[in-house]
């Protein structure tokens, strides 16, 4: 299971799911978006570790989303990214997943608002 958290755009694992990422499952210190190991990094924060608008974020999980769709054989354990330290309104960021493969399982703190997208999706848990 690839564990997906949100990063910066300069690889600062410092902290949360991206500190987990980084002693557990594989993320690289100033990589901050990708495949690595067993995770996948998607930026919230830009390289000043400013959050990013919602644009930008909607960009990379689009990537996310095609790195999800060329790689069926592999499952993506979301995060809530940009929930927590970056401070977003999770009904956004969930939106932006709407349309992910179903090789992706989601935070189910996120089911309520699948939901209300009338949209069936997959879940694992929480992240503490």
């Amino acid at each position: 299971m690839i564990f997906v958290f949100g990063s910066n755009e300069a690889g600062i694992h410092g902290a949360g799911a991206a500190r987990f990422a980084l002693n557990r499952k594989g993320a690289v210190w100033k990589k901050g978006i990708g495949h690595h190991g067993q995770s996948y990094a998607i930026p919230t924060k830009d390289r000043n570790i400013k959050t990013l608008d919602l644009i930008s974020i909607e960009k990379y999980v689009g990537q996310f989303n095609d790195f999800a769709r060329k790689h069926p054989n592999m499952e993506f354990q979301v995060t809530q990214i940009g929930c927590g330290l970056a401070g977003l309104n999770p009904k956004d960021i969930a939106r932006m997943f709407v349309n992910s493969p179903d090789n992706c399982l989601f935070d189910s703190a996120w089911e309520p608002l699948f939901k209300e997208y009338m949209v069936e999706k997959r879940y694992w848990g929480t992240f503490p």
